[in-house]
């Protein structure tokens, strides 16, 4: 696998060259400038070599003139040491100026055509400083000439090099225009048409052109990109091929959960109404079936006191199944291990082995290939097991496991809330009957007692012939008998008091009413202040705890006025109030009668979170007392038997 190019190595490497080729460019021009400006300086001075040679030839005439001659040879040594050194610069150049001479085969031509002159020359001059005859005109001029070739030549060179100065410049002209050109070219192959392609792409791929590839040119970036945008492509066109079967997939499952949540819906619609424990299983297996598509099915419930599931309902099923199937152990057939596993159990009878046809031989015989078992649970205990069958093969889902489970649970909490209906309905009337009971025998039966002993009397009366003893005797059993019909008449009233919600007032007032219709004792009614009325539970014992108060009154105060108070604030408080004999509370308990009515209000009190206080002293008569608050303690599972009895 060859190395991928990266985009920033191309991008340095081209800036790079770039650079390259402007340092040499720039430095080619600076070293041909330095050449011309060298070149310059050497024509100045060759130049200057000709102006030298001219004074020579003067300073040589003016001898024998009337300047001492000693003065003028010292000023032509003097030029001939300036001249030579000025030569020797030529010749050796000087970087500090800088001064050079080009050295080209035309130039050193003309440096030994001057060399040859100068040596000619110079002796002849050096002659002159010395005193000896002068140097003809001549020779000056033909030193001149070469001079001036010399100077020529190197007219001609800098004139060579000013021209390929042009020349480079030119051609850095052309190397800037051809750079940005190649970078332009480069950028917009490298950067700005990679660029393009993918916007291009992009723009497709949004109109729903999924198919749309692009060219992998490069190992770069760009390059990965692309392959990266290709690969990208290459998995949308695979999505949305597989997009409608995905989405009729997602669909039906869709549909299908909401038909689950539709049957648990209904299902729980329709176990929370009231129904009877018949009618709630037949229900509820009409509606498992109807919406499982299953044609046969049946519910279990299990005996409490043994290991016995007994068919409940059915539907589907023949007689002979149905009968065969009545009753069944738990563990024994698929929905014995259903029961025992507390879990559900599928079936699948069709190409089993021998032992689970042995284990369903009732399901084989009836021609069902697929047994569903679901335990029926409430409360972490199994109260049965609910079945459905099926004719032909039939997967189950782990979702439609999970809901069967979850209608069993739904199955067993109603079963459940009915048992604790039915058991809280006997608990209620198992109470009022031990009321009835004790009212009875409080009223009634000491009653009849009392006419028992006096019938007896009566009877004695009459065989001793006393006609007023037995007088006495009918005057005593016919105040028992009034009493006991006005006992009946108020057990009758007490037992038929029904109260709506808010309703205490009128019932107070009517129980008042009442006491003083029957004994002429002058009753008063005070209520005062608001509260949130009471529930029509409350409201009855409150009555009840009331009526028996104003009976005890009727019975034993000898009062001529009752004064009942109603006080609502933070809880209810209720007062009757009498003027009548009183008794000695403690004696009170010594009294059966009376020890008995004041337990019974204090038991109905204690029913609805209240409490009953008597407050009596003989000849000061009597206050009962009862507050009843609006919240109930929640009572405590970790208090001692006594405490909680």
């Amino acid at each position: 696998m060859s190395r991928p190019q990266r985009l920033s190595a191309k991008l340095v490497g081209i800036q790079v060259f770039a650079l390259v080729v402007a340092l040499a460019s720039i430095g080619s021009t600076l070293l041909v400038s330095w050449r011309l400006e060298g070149s310059a300086a050497a024509i100045n001075d060759a130049g200057s070599l000709r102006m030298r040679t001219y004074r020579l030839a003067y300073l040589t005439q003016e001898i024998g003139r009337g300047e001492p001659e000693s003065d003028i040879g010292r000023l032509i040594a003097a030029d001939i040491v300036d001249f030579d050194r000025i030569v020797a610069t030529l010749r050796h150049g000087d970087p500090v100026r800088p001064l050079f001479v080009p050295d080209t085969a035309a130039i050193a031509a003309a440096f030994a055509e001057f060399d040859r002159g100068w040596a000619a020359l110079k002796p002849k001059l050096e002659r002159v400083a010395g005193g000896n005859s002068a140097v003809p005109r001549p020779e000056f001029e033909r030193f001149v000439g070469v001079v001036d070739r010399l100077v020529v030549t190197l007219e001609r060179d800098i004139a060579q090099t000013t021209s390929l100065l042009r020349s480079i410049q030119l051609a850095l002209v052309a190397l800037a225009i051809a750079g940005a050109v190649a970078l332009i070219y480069l950028a917009f192959l490298f950067i700005i048409r990679p660029v393009h392609q993918l916007e291009e792409g992009l723009q497709r791929m949004a109109k729903g052109e999924f198919a749309v590839r692009l060219p992998v040119e490069s190992k770069d970036e760009f390059g990965a990109l692309a392959r990266g945008f290709n690969d990208m492509a290459e998995h949308l066109e695979e999505s949305y091929r597989t997009l409608e079967g995905r989405v009729a997939d997602k669909t039906r499952s869709l549909a299908e959960q909401n038909a689950r949540l539709a049957t648990l819906y209904d299902m729980t619609a329709f176990l929370n109404a009231p129904n009877s424990l018949e009618k709630l299983c037949r229900g509820f297996l009409a509606r498992l079936l109807a919406a499982t598509g299953a044609p046969a099915g049946a519910v279990r419930l299990a005996a409490r006191d043994s290991d016995t599931l007994h068919l409940f309902v059915h539907e589907g099923l023949t007689p002979a199944f149905a009968g065969k199937e009545h009753c069944l152990s738990r563990g024994e057939c698929a929905c014995g291990e259903a029961v025992t596993r507390s879990a559900a159990t599928i079936h699948a009878l069709g190409g089993r082995t021998k032992p689970i046809t042995i284990t369903l031989p009732h399901c084989v015989d009836a021609g069902f290939a697929v047994v569903a078992a679901v335990p029926v649970a409430a409360q972490r205990q199994v109260l049965g097991v609910f079945n459905l069958f099926y004719k032909d093969a039939h997967e189950t889902s782990s979702a439609e496991r999970h809901m069967l489970e979850s209608l069993g649970q739904h199955l067993g909490v109603a079963i459940e809330s009915l048992r604790l209906a039915s058991r809280d309905r006997e608990l209620a009337i198992a109470e009022e009957r031990n009321l009835l009971a004790q009212e009875l025998h409080d009223s009634i039966a000491q009653a009849l007692a009392f006419l028992n002993l006096q019938t007896q009397m009566l009877r004695k009366a009459l065989a001793a012939a006393d006609s007023a003893e037995t007088m006495r005797v009918l005057d005593e059993i016919q105040a028992g008998v009034q009493e006991s019909y006005a006992d009946v008449r108020e057990l009758l009233v007490h037992f038929r008091t029904r109260l709506v919600e808010g309703d205490v007032e009128h019932g107070i007032r009517t129980l008042l009413a009442r006491l003083e219709h029957q004994t002429g004792v002058r009753t008063e009614f005070r209520v005062g202040g608001a509260a949130v009325p009471l529930a029509p539970d409350d409201q009855l014992q409150v009555m009840h705890i009331l009526q028996e108060a104003m009976s005890n009154v009727r019975k034993h105060a000898r009062a001529t006025h009752v004064e009942v108070e109603l006080t609502r604030g933070s809880d209810y408080a209720f007062s009757v109030r009498d003027d009548g004999c009183g008794f000695e509370p403690a004696q009170a308990c010594d009294d059966a009668e009376a020890h008995v009515g004041l337990r019974i209000m204090r038991e109905r009190a204690a029913r609805i979170g209240g409490t009953v206080t008597v407050r009596s002293q003989p000849g000061h008569g009597t206050e009962v007392a009862l507050r009843v608050p609006f919240a109930r303690p929640e009572p405590r599972t970790d208090a001692p038997l006594d405490e909680a009895a």
